[in-house]
C-alpha cells in the first residue's frame, strides 16, 4: 500500500473516515471526498497528515451532479499525481414508502446509490487502468432482501452489486471491481432509528448476536484492495450473518 493512492468518497465521517484511517495506516496516501461536512473532513485530513505529512487531501464534490464526477477524478488525481484505487462509500440513505416516493428521492437515491459509482468508475478507467488499480463498492445486505419502507434506497443497492459485477467484466483483467455489503454496522441519525427495542430485534437476527462497526468494513475493503490479487467480481457480505437469518 505504500506510495498507493485512494480515494473515498463521502470519507470524512462515520463508515468512510474509518476507511480513510485503515488505508492510511497502511501506508496509502488518501483523498477524502465530501459533499458538505467541510469541518469533518478537514479534520481528519488534519489528523492523518499528522501521523505522515502530506498524505490526505480533501476535494469538494456534489455527486448528483454528473459534470463534476469527471472534476473529482481529475481532482484527486492531481493531488499525488496518480489514482490506484476508487471506494465508493458515499450514500443517500432514507425510507421512501411506496405512496410516498417521488422523483426527487429517485434522483437522490439513485444518483448516490448507482449513478455516481457509474459514472466515477468511468471517469477513473483510464487512471486505474494505467496503474491496475482497484474499486470497490459499499453496497448493503438489502441489495437482496429488500427492507421494508425503502424499496429505493434496497433498488439503488441492488443496481450497485449488479454494476459491480459488470464492471468487473468490463475492466478486466486490468482493473478489478468488488463490492462489500455491510450490516448492522452503523445505526442511521433519522430519530426513528433511535429506538432500543428496534435496534435489539435488529441484532438478534445476526448470527453473531452482536452489532459490527465501520472497522470491519474498513479491514475488508482494505483486503480486497491488498491482499486478494485473484478476487473481482464479488461481494463480501460484513454483516454477523444476518443476511442469512432475516
Amino acid at each position: 500500500m505504500q506510495g498507493k493512492v485512494m480515494l473515498v468518497t463521502g470519507g470524512a465521517k462515520r463508515v468512510g473516515a474509518a476507511i480513510c484511517r485503515c488505508l492510511h495506516a497502511a501506508g496509502a496516501n488518501i483523498v477524502i471526498h465530501y459533499r458538505t461536512s467541510l469541518y469533518e473532513a478537514l479534520a481528519l485530513r488534519a489528523e492523518l497528515n499528522d501521523q505522515r505529512e502530506n498524505s490526505a487531501y480533501c476535494v469538494q464534490a456534489d455527486l448528483l451532479d454528473v459534470v463534476a464526477l469527471k472534476q473529482l477524478i481529475k481532482d484527486s488525481i492531481n493531488c499525488f499525481g496518480h489514482l490506484d484505487a476508487l471506494i465508493n462509500n458515499a450514500s443517500s440513505f432514507y425510507a421512501t414508502p411506496l405512496d410516498k416516493v417521488n422523483e426527487l428521492h429517485w434522483n437522490d437515491l439513485m444518483g448516490t446509490n448507482l449513478r455516481a459509482p457509474l459514472f466515477l468508475a468511468q471517469a477513473a478507467a483510464e487512471e486505474l487502468h494505467r496503474r491496475h488499480g482497484t474499486i470497490v463498492n459499499i453496497a448493503d445486505i438489502h441489495s437482496e432482501r429488500p427492507m421494508h419502507g425503502h424499496v429505493l434506497y434496497s433498488a439503488a443497492k441492488a443496481g450497485l452489486v449488479a454494476l459491480t459485477k459488470g464492471l468487473a467484466q468490463e475492466l478486466a483483467p486490468q482493473i478489478r471491481v468488488n463490492a462489500v455489503s455491510p450490516g448492522v454496522i452503523t445505526w442511521p441519525e433519522d430519530q426513528e432509528w433511535q429506538d432500543v427495542e428496534v435496534r435489539r430485534k435488529i441484532v438478534a437476527h445476526t448470527l453473531l448476536k452482536r452489532e459490527g462497526n465501520p472497522d470491519d468494513i474498513a479491514r475488508t475493503v482494505k483486503f480486497l484492495i491488498a491482499d486478494a490479487p485473484y478476487i473481482t467480481g464479488q461481494v463480501i457480505s460484513v454483516d454477523g450473518g444476518r443476511s442469512i437469518n432475516i
